[in-house]
């Protein structure tokens, strides 16, 4: 039962639409991963899981193997590959599930295959390579070496090593853009091409052909074709929200997935000069009325919006009136006088012919639109459209 005055509606048709637009867009003989971490980027995991692969997606990407296992206890049995970190002590778990570890690092594969041989199982893995983005996966030696420009001879060795371990299933090869989203191009192409040296050189020396290459992130499927590669792996763009807004936005129509919405509690008439909330760093300019809303810097709706954000109360906007508190927010609507206690309001989203985007207020913040849906917190329901 839902007892809460603030909820996030997802709308699973929107879902369903993006998740095509960007098959649409895709190589056709290209598979198309759905990166649901995060709880699906605070939209719901198992409702989005279940939707995108009903729709286009072949396969499911998560950060943690938490997030794996539930989706596995959910029933869906669609491959699922874990892009960050585990520990070998849970080698028995990833088996138990049959979930895919990325493994970036040569000691990392070798305490896997320890591991897994305890088990006396097999382990599916994916070799991540970090060609520019700086965080996980084995880099080339080009990059730690700049002047070796043709020169792969070191990350060849451990390649190899690895492949001949016992008790471990490649199952892929993959690398991560960390540009993507910028108009120029050129950086990411670079990447590319690093990415795709190194796998032919595997090929052209061990025989080694990872069954899945794949590359491309939300950006690259809209903007790279040539990075579609034997997999895609849009994240961001499953949601209705695109990449940034150096993304072409021609190409593909995505539908925002999430609104979040609460309602007036209490509403009050001040007189001019009256301070809102703690500080006091708020006062009105003029008699006035204040609108108490259910939705705080405990829902997830920063406190950095306090004075400067905005919400919408019967189609028009209020703006927030002093500090974001945990549980409340406090508005103007002075110039809404038809505002009545119980009435909807609208933190994102569309009411009547009026629109406060989820990039307006990342905007405002001075962050992305990951953010703004992905730290709604689980205090919110979720309610599914």
């Amino acid at each position: 039962m839902n007892t809460s005055c603030t909820r996030a509606e997802i709308d699973l048709g929107a879902v369903a639409h993006n998740t095509r637009e960007l098959r649409r867009i895709t190589n056709p003989k290209a598979l198309m991963m759905a990166v649901v971490k995060a709880n699906a980027y605070g939209h719901g995991v198992l409702e989005i899981s279940k939707t995108v692969l009903e729709n286009g997606a072949d396969t499911l990407g998560v950060a943690r193997i938490d997030e794996g296992i539930l989706i596995r206890k959910s029933g869906i049995d669609a491959p699922i590959l874990i892009l960050g970190y585990t520990s070998p002590d849970h080698t028995a778990s990833l088996v138990r599930y049959d979930l895919t570890q990325t493994v970036g690092s040569l000691d990392f594969a070798e305490s896997f295959s320890k591991s897994a041989g305890k088990e006396k199982a097999a382990l599916k893995i994916q070799l991540k390579i970090d060609t520019g983005m700086g965080r996980l996966g084995f880099m080339p030696d080009p990059l730690l070496l700049p002047d070796h420009r043709n020169d792969f001879s070191r990350i060849m060795k451990e390649m190899e090593t690895i492949i001949r371990l016992p008790n471990l299933l490649i199952q892929g090869i993959y690398t991560h853009f960390a540009r993507a989203d910028i108009r120029d191009k050129t950086n990411s192409y670079q990447q590319l091409e690093i990415f795709n040296d190194l796998v032919e050189r595997l090929h052209l020396s061990m025989g080694f052909e990872a069954p899945i290459r794949h590359a491309a992130n939300s950006a690259a499927v809209i903007d790279m074709p040539d990075s579609h590669l034997d997999m895609v792996r849009p994240g961001i763009a499953l949601y209705g929200l695109y990449p940034s807004q150096e993304v072409e936005r021609t190409k593909i129509l995505l539908q925002p997935v999430m609104e979040l919405k609460s309602k007036i509690l209490h509403l009050k008439k001040v007189p001019t000069g009256f301070p809102v909330s703690y500080g006091g760093t708020w006062q009105a300019k003029k008699k006035t009325t204040i609108a108490t809303v259910s939705i705080g810097y405990a829902d997830g709706y920063n406190r950095l919006l306090s004075s400067a954000g905005y919400m919408l109360v019967c189609g028009k906007k209020a703006p927030i009136a002093g500090r974001v508190c945990m549980d409340l927010t406090m508005l103007d609507v002075g110039n809404i006088p038809e505002a009545c206690v119980n009435d909807e309001v609208v933190v994102f989203g569309r009411q009547e012919n009026a629109l406060i985007s989820v990039d307006e207020i990342a905007e405002t913040l001075g962050t992305i639109n990951y953010e703004i849906v992905s730290t709604i917190t689980d205090r919110v329901p979720r309610v599914f459209m």
